[in-house]
């Protein structure tokens, strides 16, 4: 089998050196080895996926609403809708949390309970 530099599967892959040894370093190019402080990798290798690959949405906004939720991602649509929909739901009853409170609630799963001052 014949192996690549790091320099070499760069270009050839169009990515930064770095990147390359950073998948080395990380195991994700199987094998890969290490002599001295060279990298060798198998002229056949395949580039690994990105781990923070964009997803591409249908854009069908129920569709998705539920992915979200599935996959517990925070700071999406899902979580904003959720924010939004209890704290004006909550205000409408009565309640007197602020939207920030609101948000906390769901942010950290718990409720902030202050100690009551004396008067």
């Amino acid at each position: 089998m014949k192996y690549l530099s790091v320099s070499q599967i760069a270009e050839q892959w169009g990515v930064a050196e770095r990147t390359v040894r950073n998948y080395c370093a990380q195991g994700r190019i199987p094998g890969a080895f290490l002599t001295g402080k060279t990298w060798n990798v198998p002229e056949n290798a395949v580039r690994p996926k990105r781990r923070n690959q964009h997803i591409e949405l249908s854009g069908n906004l129920p569709d998705v609403l539920r992915m979200e939720k599935k996959s517990r991602i925070t700071g999406g649509i899902y979580q904003k809708v959720q924010i939004e929909l209890t704290y004006n739901s909550n205000h409408m009853e009565g309640s007197r949390l602020t939207h920030d409170q609101t948000r906390y609630i769901y942010e950290t799963n718990t409720i902030g309970i202050a100690e009551k001052r004396d008067k």
